[in-house]
């Protein structure tokens, strides 16, 4: 989808200290033979804040940036992948009285790790079906917590991070405009997170831990892992190429990109080779100190290279995401000027300070 006239006003990041490799070794935690592949060199983790709790704060931060008034934000849209603390409730409500303090519509997006993506795509279409709607707040948040989920181990090939992001969206201009966002889906991938389980009646019903690798591997020995591959490759690729030509650029017009913070494996698999891509173009040297947030990475890494000063005025930047489902979204966002000075970067770990073009 082409979009004119929206801007990002404001973002925002809740990330907790980091756990470094070496440290999760020697508390038991994980195995360096086990994660050394991903190249993740440490994660996130939260001793004490839920997802929503993280995503809250984030969207303070957020909103404060965007000089946002409650009045002004339309609707709040709060994506997670995991538990979020309580059973039976609406954890966009909670971020929309912590937060915001309005009557919109709070509703929560779970679509996995394509959560955040998928709900700015949402609050868009939100946006441009009223010219009286003025803003959308977008947050995510989720804590990776044992023994329910392993974060060195529930999904070999990528390691979880705890944090909190959020977005302002607007029709006021911003220090960013979006210039395209699109969305991909084929469920026919739907059973890859699912596997051969019976459905459960209470949660983790089969298995006391999270094992992704379980069920992919059932789904790859029904299905083939080539046809597999080839319809993952085919919705991404889908995915960026109609977000490109909606926003009338080409990828060697993309300055920087921000893409998943999966395993150094995954990424040069589905986007460094792939596409082509410079990894020093990219998120990588920080998305592999904070580990991958769950629905957030794409929002979260948006606004540390915007806060931190690597994304340039006049450059363009292409968020990529994907989530089980399956799902792809890519939105292209073209930086028009700094972002006022209110919302500090929260780590500025391993970011290169100048972009350079491959």
């Amino acid at each position: 989808m082409r979009v004119d006239n929206l801007y990002v006003v404001g973002t925002g990041r809740r990330l907790p200290p980091v756990m470094t490799l070496e440290e999760a070794e020697r508390a038991g935690h994980c195995e360096r033979r086990l994660v050394w592949r991903t190249e993740m060199s440490s994660v996130c983790v939260s001793t004490d804040e839920s997802g929503p709790e993280l995503a809250a704060h984030a969207a303070r931060t957020a909103l404060r940036q965007a000089g946002a008034r409650p009045e002004e934000i339309d609707l709040v849209l709060h994506a997670n992948t995991w538990y979020q603390g309580h059973d039976m409730w609406a954890p966009a409500s909670y971020v929309q009285r912590e937060a915001v303090g309005n009557a919109c519509p709070a509703i929560e997006v779970r679509q996995m790790s394509n959560g955040g993506l998928c709900a700015l795509d949402l609050a868009v279409s939100y946006l441009l079906g009223d010219p009286g709607r003025t803003s959308a707040l977008v947050t995510t948040g989720d804590r990776f917590a044992a023994p329910a989920f392993d974060r060195w181990r529930s999904d070999p090939g990528t390691v979880f991070g705890d944090g909190g992001t959020a977005m302002v969206v607007s029709r006021r201009p911003g220090f960013a405009r979006l210039r395209s966002i699109v969305t991909v889906a084929d469920a026919g991938l739907e059973q890859m997170q699912r596997g051969v389980d019976p459905f459960g009646v209470v949660p983790l019903h089969t298995r006391a831990t999270v094992d992704v690798e379980t069920l992919r591997q059932d789904f790859v020995r029904a299905s083939g892992l080539d046809g597999i591959l080839d319809r993952i490759d085919r919705g991404q690729s889908q995915a960026i190429d109609r977000a490109l030509a909606d926003a009338e650029v080409t990828l060697d017009d993309i300055d920087w990109f921000v893409l998943p913070n999966l395993g150094r494996g995954r990424l040069n698999a589905h986007f460094f080779q792939k596409f082509k891509i410079d990894p020093d173009r990219t998120t990588w040297s920080w998305g592999r100190q904070v580990g991958h947030l769950g629905a957030g990475d794409q929002i979260a890494g948006l606004g540390q290279i915007a806060d931190s000063g690597v994304l340039q005025p006049g450059q363009r930047c292409l968020l990529a995401g994907v989530g089980a489902g399956f799902t792809w979204s890519c939105a292209v966002v073209e930086m028009l000027r700094r972002p006022p000075t209110a919302n500090r970067p929260t780590r500025s770990a391993g970011v290169p300070r100048t972009a350079r073009r491959g």
